[in-house]
């Protein structure tokens, strides 16, 4: 597990936000504790296994078309909550075209929810810029905060994942997700990730191990 601003009153059995990079620690995290209402960005490289923590967490079974209650008063937003809406009415179209209007979609439910002063933990690739400045300053507006929690896997691990899953992405695509990842991870490693209030990196045996993604005070 590596770590840079970790979130507060983050329970866990090492401590991320004193841990470097390069460090050699056991990989083990309990739960992590965000303020109310706040968003939590749940990030990776395609395939990296973001929805497969999601479901482990939620109890998520991949068939739903909306976003999901927790039963504590926050909501998994995951991006094929928005492809299963649309797929019956999408089965014909391109990828290149059907992509598009997911992703838009999955956006706008996770801004709604925002909004709304509802707590969120979101599904994302994270390698948008755009998106997260976009996210962050929502935030700002709605008077919350937007955490990262980062799920770091070698290109290796996220390329077998999208196979798995019956998903891939093309070469050039994955290729563009990658540099933008590294970047990314780089940024989150030196601490110098502006829009997010906090930053959480997790190699898979750490997200193997985490055991709750709770708002609120710990221990509520």
């Amino acid at each position: 597990m590596m770590g840079t601003r970790a979130p507060p009153g983050t329970t866990q059995s090492s401590e991320v936000h004193t841990m470097a990079a390069d460090s050699v620690a056991p990989s083990s995290i309990d739960d992590l504790h965000y303020p109310a209402r706040s968003l939590v960005l749940l990030a990776g490289l395609p395939g990296a296994g973001k929805s497969t923590l999601l479901r482990r967490l939620y109890g998520l079974r991949c068939d739903e078309t909306e976003p999901v209650p927790d039963g504590r008063g926050a909501w998994v937003i995951d991006s094929y909550q928005s492809r299963n809406m649309w797929a019956p009415y999408l089965g014909p179209i391109p990828p290149r075209l059907r992509t598009p209007l997911v992703h838009a979609t999955h956006v706008w439910r996770i801004a709604r929810a925002m909004t709304r002063g509802q707590a969120v933990v979101a599904h994302t690739r994270g390698t948008w810029p755009h998106l997260l400045h976009g996210f962050a300053w929502l935030a700002r507006r709605s008077g919350t905060q937007m955490h990262m929690i980062l799920l770091d896997v070698e290109p290796d691990v996220a390329l077998a994942g999208q196979r798995i899953r019956g998903r891939t992405v093309t070469r050039v695509a994955f290729a563009r997700h990658r540099r933008r990842w590294r970047a990314l991870i780089r940024q989150a490693r030196t601490g110098a990730l502006p829009p997010a209030d906090s930053v959480t990196v997790l190699d898979r045996p750490a997200a193997d191990t985490l055991g709750a993604i709770r708002f609120g005070r710990p221990g509520s």
